[in-house]
């Protein structure tokens, strides 16, 4: 019952937070928000004893990945007078809303038909160094190896791009 509570807690501040950072208008407030989102999805990582995971979770994104975030916000100093006017920000987020509702009851319905409730306890070895190890470059060796590829075109088009401004 209390990991229930604990689990219903979390996944709520997850929930609030991604909304705060979404519809903030500072970049500063989105970071701060995503950092209390990355630690609360940490702490269900926690409450499922996927100690690999929650490590990974704690010190490679909302250390690592959102200190970066925060260093770049910090060096650009985008002040409020620079910031785009979003006169219809919250209309297309109400209307991504209600597009994205009816696929989120149709996923919540799938779930909760699923043996997950059934299953509800993970196995001993769930979100463990190896286990991980194995999915991740067995199972998911071209997605992994996708992933790679675009973050280094990411970084040949970001190192492009501030050469091209000076």
């Amino acid at each position: 019952m209390q990991n229930e509570i604990l689990f219903t807690v979390l996944a709520l501040i997850a929930i609030v937070s991604s909304i705060v950072m979404i519809s903030a208008h500072r970049p500063i407030d989105s970071a701060l928000s995503f950092i209390v989102t990355l630690i609360s999805i940490a702490a269900l990582f926690g409450l499922l004893n996927a100690s690999f995971l929650f490590v990974v979770q704690i010190i490679i994104y909302a250390g690592a990945i959102l200190s970066l975030i925060l260093f770049i916000i910090m060096f650009l100093n985008i002040k409020d007078e620079n910031l785009p006017d979003e006169k219809y920000k919250n209309r297309w987020l109400l209307a991504t809303s209600v597009i994205v509702a009816p696929f989120s009851a149709i996923l919540i319905d799938l779930i909760l038909r699923s043996d997950i409730a059934t299953n509800s306890v993970p196995s001993e070895s769930f979100g463990g160094i190896k286990d991980v190890g194995l999915m991740l470059f067995s199972k998911w060796i071209l997605p992994f190896e996708l992933v790679s590829i675009l973050l280094l075109v990411a970084l040949v088009g970001a190192v492009t791009l501030s050469k091209r401004s000076e």
